[in-house]
């Protein structure tokens, strides 16, 4: 750490977190989005008569240059003890003449809710793309492991075998369904505001709602259609709530790594840095899936982020202050965290090591066990009243920890023998062939998710 650092106290600021993501609320980029919608009002105006383009174009040129400093801001803001009015003032300055049409009917809320809707559409886009990245890279190892046998575990119990590849392509499925839920929520979150106190538009007169649409249409946004002073915060919440989601099934992600890779199961492990990387400062073996730990433990935290902006649907009236301070902290902190997390489980997967052989150790653990379903539905083909056949089975495996084999079982038992054949109980005991239907829908969930991941 430098010294420059040595006064950091949020890890978000040096231990969480992508440059390039951190970037995106940076207080210059906050600035910057503020003085673009107060160019955009600018603009708007004189291209309706309402102010001189003269005008116009010095505060444009003013708040695209880079002239109004944060330290003028900020020094205004001590002063003024408001912040918009901090910004509105430094802009005046830097626009000579023309300074004293800044923010013309405007309200503080017109200004800070619309950048805020740029905000969230630049970070929207950073996350779709981390969706589609962990998407392709769970598709990738699907495609590879379809037809891999690995047991399915129900209740934390050994079930019927399914292939690694079906499994990671369902987790895929759902990181898709997130993405989709993605782009189907941006049109309600890329939406700002140019209505004036209470929202009804009346400082701008008969041009209300040419201002308000040219504003937006020169911001890309869309026009919150019914606002107070705020836009409505049910459009945050609903943001907030989806990455909220998204954590969780990253977490479930995560969890799967981390339960796979425990010493007794071994099927799985993160990667991991032989030549450099240390699991643990005493244990010197130990290989910890500590990035999947990571992992988990900021999607809880992503989670919790996702309470305080449903609290804030709740305004007294037309608006209060109330929503302001805690969004500050809510918004770059969830979206930074969730895309630390999405990018980094990504990671985990396009490195994942696949241990093929102790998948097939783990199948073996019960002697043929995970296979019952296979004989019962054999059995009950053959003549078998299912509940017949499914008790065979339950008896069959009941005292397995006598050393022997189900197999064996199987061709010692008369109820059996009478209606399957020995090489056929051979064949259903063989995982590989339980395994081929996994392997076919793998198959049709890559062919369907394949060409949605490319759009």
């Amino acid at each position: 750490m430098t010294d420059d650092s040595a006064a950091l106290f949020c890890p978000l600021e040096f231990r969480y977190g992508r440059d390039v993501v951190r970037a995106l609320f940076s207080r210059r980029a906050r600035l910057d989005r503020a003085l673009r919608v107060e160019a955009a009002l600018a603009e708007t105006e004189a291209e309706l008569g309402m102010i001189p383009a003269e005008a116009a174009r010095a505060i444009a040129t003013a708040a695209r240059a880079g002239n109004v400093s944060l330290d003028r801001v900020d020094a205004l803001e001590r002063e003024t003890r408001h912040d918009v009015m901090a910004i509105s003032r430094a802009l005046a300055e830097q626009s000579g003449d023309g300074g004293r049409w800044v923010h013309f009917g405007a309200t503080s809320a017109d200004i800070t809710d619309t950048a805020l809707a740029l905000e969230l559409t630049e970070s929207a886009a950073v996350l779709r793309d981390d969706l589609t990245g962990l998407a392709r890279a769970l598709l990738h190892l699907a495609k590879t492991h379809r037809a891999t046998p690995e047991v399915g575990r129900t209740h934390g119990q050994h079930g019927v075998p399914i292939s690694f590849g079906y499994k990671v392509a369902a987790m895929a499925a759902e990181v898709v369904r997130h993405r989709a839920r993605l782009d189907e929520l941006l049109p309600r979150l890329a939406v700002g505001k140019m209505a004036g106190a209470v929202g009804t538009g009346a400082g701008f007169g008969s041009h209300a709602a040419e201002v308000e649409d040219g504003v937006m249409r020169r911001l890309g946004l869309t026009a919150d259609e019914a606002p107070g002073q705020l836009v409505g915060r049910d459009r945050v919440a609903e943001f907030t709530n989806l990455l909220a989601l998204a954590a969780s099934t990253a977490e479930r992600l995560s969890t799967e790594v981390r339960n796979l890779q425990r010493t007794e199961i071994a099927e799985v492990a993160e990667p991991f840095d032989e030549a450099r990387q240390v699991g643990s400062s005493t244990m010197a073996q130990k290989r910890n899936p500590v990035v999947s730990e990571n992992v988990t433990s900021l999607a809880r935290l992503v989670r919790a982020f996702a309470l305080p902006p449903m609290e804030n649907m709740v305004q007294w009236h037309e608006r209060d202050l109330a929503n302001s301070a805690n969004e500050r902290i809510v918004l770059p902190h969830a979206i930074l965290l969730t895309d630390d997390l999405l990018t980094k489980l990504a990671e985990v997967f396009r490195g994942l090591k696949v241990d093929a052989a102790a998948m097939r150790r783990q199948l073996d653990l019960a002697g043929g066990g995970a296979m019952t379903e296979s004989l019962m539905l054999a059995l009950t083909a053959r003549g078998l009243a299912r509940a017949e056949a499914h008790e065979v089975m339950r008896t069959l495996t009941r005292d397995a920890g006598d050393g022997a084999g189900l197999g064996a079982r199987l061709r010692n038992d008369p109820r059996v023998t009478r209606l399957i054949p020995p090489e056929e109980v051979d064949r259903l005991l063989d995982p590989a062939e339980y395994v081929a239907a996994a392997a076919a829908k793998t198959d049709r969930i890559l062919a369907r998710l394949e060409p949605v991941l490319a759009r």
